[in-house]
């Protein structure tokens, strides 16, 4: 993607660039025919409202980006479309998609950090980096970045998927890896072990690397690993987990869309498991 990101315009003006917009985490889109979706915003005199907070993103194919949150409450005439930005997945372009993700991670970041965690008083955005300092007590806050794990289990050939419980609740069917978020001071490995051997009584070994993406629901990182089973059998915590088990090339269930590093880990396995 060509991105470059920074903190100002390149001319100290953003005309001509692009806009995404956001109101009670929500994406807004204009919908010009049937059957598009235009995530962006062209010009600001184009948004239905003065936006409440600004962050200048960069620059795209060097096209000025800016993130824009609008006012809660505000309500949209027939033109517009407020979205889950989950919606677009698979919908719009990857490269805008991920630009509308960081858009969304950084609006997040700066509504819930408006004001200082130490003594209280309101933050102001540094002008030399992508941080929020109390000009009372020094404090400074930077975007918050949330590393999860998410992995491939091997299995003489067989890939362990599972349905989350709350994937159940959003009345989604798929089965996926297994994923959960980092604690504090654990490496990437242990929490590959710890979510595993927690999620389903499952030990794992020959934790590898496989690659990452960001996922900003609200400012997560998956960083994607693939690894060997060890030992145990499947017991599924049943507050986390509804259903797992031992899955084939031949008899995989209904599995993330091509858009997730989910999907692009499952694909890897297909592709490097000999048909029987």
């Amino acid at each position: 993607m060509d991105f470059k990101p920074g903190l100002k315009p390149p001319d100290g003006k953003d005309d001509n660039g692009w806009w995404f917009v956001f109101c009670n985490d929500r994406i807004v889109v204009s919908q010009p025919r049937q059957d598009t979706v235009q995530p962006y915003f062209t010009a600001m005199d184009q948004l239905p409202d003065a936006p409440i907070h600004t962050h200048y993103l960069g620059t795209f194919e060097d096209r000025p980006c800016c993130a824009v949150a609008l006012h809660p409450e505000l309500s949209f005439s027939n033109d517009l479309h407020s979205l889950d930005l989950r919606s677009l997945l698979g919908v719009i372009d990857d490269d805008l998609l991920a630009l509308a993700g960081r858009a969304r991670h950084l609006i997040g970041w700066s509504l819930n950090h408006q004001f200082c965690g130490r003594c209280g008083n309101p933050l102001q955005d540094k002008s030399d980096e992508r941080a929020k300092r109390c000009n009372h007590c020094g404090l400074v806050n930077y975007p918050r970045i949330s590393p999860a794990v998410i992995v491939a289990v091997i299995r003489d050939n067989r890939i362990l998927l599972a349905q989350s419980r709350r994937i159940k609740r959003l009345r989604k069917h798929f089965y996926s890896v297994l994923a959960g978020f980092v604690e504090t001071g654990e490496t990437l490995e242990e929490c590959v072990r710890r979510e595993i051997s927690e999620e389903v009584g499952v030990a794992v070994k020959n934790i590898r690397y496989f690659g990452s993406q960001p996922w900003p629901f609200p400012d997560q990182l998956m960083v994607g690993f693939t690894a060997e089973y060890a030992a145990g059998e499947i017991q599924v915590d049943p507050k986390e987990i509804v259903d797992a088990g031992w899955f084939d090339t031949h008899n995989l269930p209904l599995v993330p869309g091509k858009w997730s590093i989910a999907r692009r880990l499952i694909d890897w396995y297909v592709d490097n498991t000999p048909s029987a």
